[in-house]
């Protein structure tokens, strides 16, 4: 098959590809990073490139006008390489990287009473061998079985690592060493984990892997204090902002291990940030636990997602067997335990049952409804007793992805909005004040509801273009309202909410409103009956109650009944680090959980027809906002 040189500008890179090749992939081979956000189907428009020859095919104009297709312009994931090109890249997307769970935690964030002697499966302790004589000519392996033996840990096989150090390290400790065993059940046998000369450190690692943020907390096993934590948008964004774009990329030739090389690598990422943030070497974490949705439970483990988004939505595994840090290729510990807790279902993982835990929904005896808000919106409803779930995509738009000025709840991000009634003129408070550099997801929602209750946008989420304020302007993205101007912005360019953006927060707010409702009507429950409603995720810790009822993203029910746990995710993940309990908990939690699919229900597609309106279709079952909407507009009722 002939080759064909792709020159990239305005790198300069070239590249030989075969006919039939993907500009995406040719991209991909010359080590540039191309947007994909979902997941290289066509349908986003990001990754279009400009190209100056004719040897191309394009297999899909999606996304592209008239006007870019006469000058050039193609989607490089949908057009096919047939000759010598020159692609011009436009500048790609980035994302904030600077996240506020960078800091070092306290001890009063253990969550739970701690007795590492008791309660952690990690067992570190000194053993004192007698040294070898001519009498005494036992070899060095059933010298330290024997002495394993005497102290409790009969017969644990010893791994070929570490017997390869084996006589070095009995030498080097003058027979006194010290091993790791690990122990997951108090009266079952051990494995044999590390020996050394000198006390090892006992380091756990608690991972989140969210589907846009990925959360570490480095953890000292024998306190449980949290040494430090750190948090990073998760590479895999650039193949796919949700989901379902990334099952579909991992069913790519090499999609798959890409995914995974691409978490692993914002894994190591946070790692080195904290090592020399600590001085503390990632080789020494012993135990790493780890939470995440099914899909992102799949990639990390190499492991085909292809059937969670098909029918009937079976995933291969819901509760995997642990492996070794070696496995993972993660630069923990080699002879590490890698244990990515269990889910319920395809769109249920690990990341609802560890916070089920940290939440106490094992504990709740009052009618719960707990909600994580996060890319994917999963659900559960239920007491101690009974527990049913179910889970809809929401999107990354509350979590500052996917909004043209939103980023991540860091120094410089708008979290709270006021906007003056008569004038229509924001008052803003920025983290870390100062002036803004975008919108994170309470200021997103913030906006939204105040836009709403001004009447800068009517109930179907539409500007008011009539108004006289010159803050209501058209965009490049059609209508969008502007937060900041050019000289009030720390980035020099106008900060707006667009009418896409606008589209999206429906869209995120009525899936979760929705997958609420019908999952309740489903079980004959009604909402006002729930007597507490928690709210998890990262994004839940800063969430306003009284906006997000106003926006229609919560149920109108006494705001008392609200608490906010934020990412309840890596807690119960940080929780299972600790404690063999709390992880025979979250097992226990998964094996409770009733699962619905929505997606197989016609009644969870009415309801999210409903909720795209602000708050609702409806506005009764919003009385509270009624009240406040029709005397701020000045009108009695309206019909959307």
């Amino acid at each position: 098959m002939p080759a064909h040189r792709i020159t990239l500008r305005p790198s300069n890179r070239t590249v030989d590809v075969p006919t039939g090749t993907l500009l995406a992939e040719a991209a991909q081979r010359a080590g540039l990073e191309l947007a994909q956000p979902c997941g290289g189907q066509g349908r986003c428009g990001r990754c279009a490139v400009q190209i100056d020859g004719s040897g191309y095919r394009r297999r899909s104009t999606l996304r592209l006008s008239a006007e870019d297709l006469e000058a050039g312009f193609a989607l490089a994931c949908q057009t096919v390489v047939e000759g010598d090109l020159a692609v011009e890249i436009p500048p790609q997307e980035r994302l904030q990287r600077m996240l506020v769970t960078d800091r070092v935690a306290s001890r009063d964030e253990v969550p739970l009473v701690y007795e590492s002697s008791t309660m952690q499966s990690l067992r570190i302790l000194q053993l004192a061998l007698p040294e070898p004589t001519l009498d005494d000519s036992r070899d060095d392996q059933a010298r330290l079985l024997a002495g394993l033996a005497d102290a409790g840990y009969p017969s644990p096989a010893v791994p070929i690592p570490l017997l390869r150090r084996l006589g070095p390290v009995l030498r080097e400790a003058a027979w006194k060493p010290w091993v790791v065993l690990q122990q997951a059940d108090a009266q079952g046998p051990a494995r044999l984990l590390d020996l050394a000369a000198s006390p090892p450190k006992p380091l756990g690692l608690a991972l989140d892997i969210g589907t846009t943020t990925v959360t570490a907390y480095l953890v000292h096993l024998d306190t449980g204090e949290i040494l430090a934590q750190a948090a990073e948008y998760n590479d895999q964004i650039s193949r796919g902002e949700d989901v379902v774009s990334r099952i579909i990329y991992a069913g790519k030739e090499g999609g798959l291990a890409e995914l995974g090389d691409l978490v692993r690598r914002t894994i190591t990422a946070l790692l080195e940030r904290i090592r020399l943030r600590t001085g503390l070497e990632p080789d020494d974490i012993l135990k790493v636990t780890v939470s995440g949705n099914t899909t992102m439970a799949h990639l990390f483990l190499g492991i085909p997602p292809a059937s969670i988004r098909l029918s009937p939505y079976i995933p291969t595994v819901n509760q995997p067997a642990p492996i070794l840090g070696a496995e993972s290729d993660l630069p923990v510990h080699p002879q590490a335990e890698v244990d990515v807790l269990p889910g319920v279902a395809s769109y249920v993982g690990s990341d609802i049952t560890a916070g089920a835990l940290a939440a106490g929904l094992d504990q709740a005896e009052v009618l719960t409804l707990f909600i994580d808000v996060g890319t994917n919106g999963e659900i559960v409803l239920g007491t101690r007793d009974w527990l049913v779930a179910c889970a809809c995509s929401a999107g990354p738009a509350f979590e500052g992805a996917g909004v043209v000025d939103g980023m991540r709840a860091t120094e410089g991000a708008i979290e709270e909005v006021w906007i003056h009634a008569a004038t229509y003129e924001p008052t803003v408070r920025v983290i870390g004040g100062g002036r803004p550099r975008g919108l994170c997801g309470s200021g997103l929602l913030s906006l939204l509801a105040e836009l709403f209750v001004t009447g800068v946008v009517d109930r179907g989420g539409h500007f008011k273009m009539d108004l006289g304020s010159p803050r209501v302007r058209p965009g490049e993205h059609g209508p969008e309202y502007v937060i900041a101007w050019p000289a009030e912005s720390a980035t020099g360019r106008a900060l707006a909410l667009t009418q896409v953006d606008v589209d999206n927060l429906l869209r995120a707010k009525a899936a979760i409103y929705a997958g609420f409702t019908v999952l309740a009507g489903r079980l004959g429950v009604d909402l006002a009956d729930v007597e507490q409603v928690l709210i998890g995720g990262a994004f839940g810790k800063y969430l306003n109650v009284e906006k997000a009822v106003q926006i229609g993203l919560l149920p109108d029910v006494p705001w008392n009944r609200f608490r906010f746990l934020g990412n309840t995710s890596v807690r119960g993940a940080h929780m299972a680090l600790l404690s063999r309990d709390a992880r025979q908990a979250i097992r226990q939690l998964a094996e409770r959980m009733t699962y619905i699919e929505l997606s197989a229900d016609n009644a969870f597609f009415d309801a999210f027809t409903a909720a795209l309106f602000l708050p609702h279709t409806d506005i009764r079952r919003f009385p509270s906002v009624a009240e406040v909407w029709q005397r701020e507009n000045g009108v009695k009722e309206e019909r959307p």
